[in-house]
């Protein structure tokens, strides 16, 4: 189950990782975006760490190259969270038809140049939705997580192979879904 008090004391972390996630701006890397990490616990700040030692050790350009290196070029890295389940089949469709419904339910308004699994667009609806005091909020994030913990599964796993400078972004934001689910009465562990 969805810690949603926990979820909504991480928003801002959630828009920076929709920051870091997008194409590199100017200001992405600024000093004072890494400053989310302060009060996390040591477990999603380590990984925050680690890749900002990795992207503050390159100029705009050189990682703005690596971004499309990384996600643009390598089909296995994808940014759109369902892609790696379904490439592009019906499933695939329905599932964006699915998550686009979510996000107006809530508030967020989909641009119409954006596919609705791309995961920078999926961490600003968290950020930014309408979501904590509403009561539908239990099936449809346990329906958007769930796509973000696959698809970023599969992310992951081909990022560490290419021992890529994202690993740690990506390790970051598993490990804050991890620090946002309940266990259920009677399994403490």
């Amino acid at each position: 189950m969805i810690d949603f008090k926990r979820l909504a004391e991480y928003k801002d972390l959630f828009k920076f990782f929709s920051v870091h996630f997008d194409y590199p701006e100017k200001l992405t890397y600024h000093p004072k975006s890494f400053a989310v990490k302060e009060d996390l616990p040591e477990a999603i700040s380590s990984h925050i760490d680690e890749y900002e030692r990795n992207v503050m050790g390159f100029s705009l350009d050189e990682n703005r190259e690596e971004y499309i290196h990384t996600f643009d070029f390598e089909k296995k890295n994808s940014l759109f969270m369902t892609y790696a389940n379904f490439e592009d089949g019906k499933e695939r469709g329905q599932m964006l038809a699915k998550l686009k419904v979510l996000y107006e339910m809530f508030g967020l308004e989909m641009p119409d140049n954006e596919l609705s699994d791309y995961l920078p667009l999926m961490c600003e609806f968290i950020y930014a939705g309408d979501w904590e005091d509403d009561d539908r909020k239990e099936g449809s994030f346990s329906l958007l997580i769930g796509v973000i913990e696959d698809g970023s599964y599969h992310l992951l796993k081909s990022l560490e192979k290419q021992e890529s400078h994202y690993t740690p972004l990506v390790r970051a934001l598993r490990e804050t879904f991890k620090q946002c689910m309940r266990q259920p009465a009677g399994e403490q562990g």
